[in-house]
């Protein structure tokens, strides 16, 4: 009977602790949504929330003649960015994955996506979101995205 009962024991205790990490990524993976909630409503109060003060953003794409470019931005430009979209312009970035890890206060979420302007296709690409859980808040501190416009076929693998 007791080894009925350690059984039954350990795997609700094995339960408990997947139904956490099952919650955490629901909650990283809220945050990602907020953040891109706010890019396609042109808010940046909204998209602010998502972010540590202290984040670092980065973009990398491959110009015309085949460089490699990596363009460093601030959250304050972003911000500004988002801020300075217009009412007659429509952004929308189509996720079309999550991969979400988490260890700890660290969280990693890759995400491919196509992004679309006034509903015409624009670019392709992935982000890697790096988050920190803040004493209970999870918060964007890494951001880098890579851009193409073409060659967008293996998103749709």
């Amino acid at each position: 009977m007791q080894k009925i009962f350690l059984v039954l024991a350990l795997f609700f205790l094995n339960l408990a602790a997947s139904s956490q990490e099952k919650n955490e990524e629901i909650i990283v993976k809220n945050v990602i949504d907020t953040f891109f909630e706010g890019l396609h409503k042109g808010d940046s109060a909204i998209v602010s929330k998502t972010l540590h003060k202290n984040v670092k953003i980065q973009t990398t794409n491959t110009s015309k003649e085949g460089t490699k470019i990596l363009k460093d931005e601030t959250r304050l430009q972003l911000l500004e960015a988002i801020s300075s979209i217009q009412p007659t312009q429509k952004l929308f970035e189509k996720l079309l994955s999550y991969d979400i890890k988490i260890d700890g206060n660290l969280a990693s979420v890759w995400t491919p996506y196509e992004f679309y302007y006034n509903d015409n296709f624009s670019h392709c690409g992935a982000n890697s979101f790096q988050l920190f859980n803040n004493n209970g808040n999870w918060e964007i501190i890494f951001l880098v995205d890579m851009r193409r416009r073409d060659d967008c076929s293996y998103l749709q693998k």
